[in-house]
């Protein structure tokens, strides 16, 4: 069983082009809980924050609600995250996973958040928040 918290606010999932400059005000000024991801690759840069931080230029899908494990983890431990999407997956909820050092996130549909708690209940997980 793992204990999941659910992060206030929505999220979105951006990109930007390849060249582009991060906004400066992207890391500053986060909120207790906010988390903000950023992936370079020759193709482009993908962004994960709250909505409401997205960059203007970006191309940007809104609405995703954020669940965070409560951690931190052990790097050593594996199937965290089968153990979440696989449920979710069996809901049929969209699910955009992303991991830090100390532990994992999955975004889902803001939509469908009533849905995806209820699925990851139901494998035994705790969601709190």
């Amino acid at each position: 069983m793992l204990d999941i918290a659910l992060l206030p606010g929505e999220y979105a999932v951006c990109r930007l082009a390849a060249d582009s400059a991060l906004p400066p005000d992207l890391s500053g000024g986060l909120s207790d809980g906010d988390v903000v991801t950023v992936s370079w690759t020759a193709d482009g840069i993908s962004l994960i924050c709250p909505a409401d931080r997205a960059p203007e230029q970006a191309v940007a899908e809104t609405a995703w609600r954020c669940l965070r494990v409560v951690g931190p983890l052990d790097l050593a431990v594996s199937g965290t995250l089968a153990a979440l999407v696989d449920p979710l997956a069996a809901a049929r909820v969209s699910v955009v996973a992303f991991s830090t050092y100390d532990t994992d996130y999955l975004l889902v549909p803001a939509v469908r958040l009533r849905e995806a708690t209820a699925a990851l209940e139901r494998a035994g997980h705790r969601v709190v928040g």
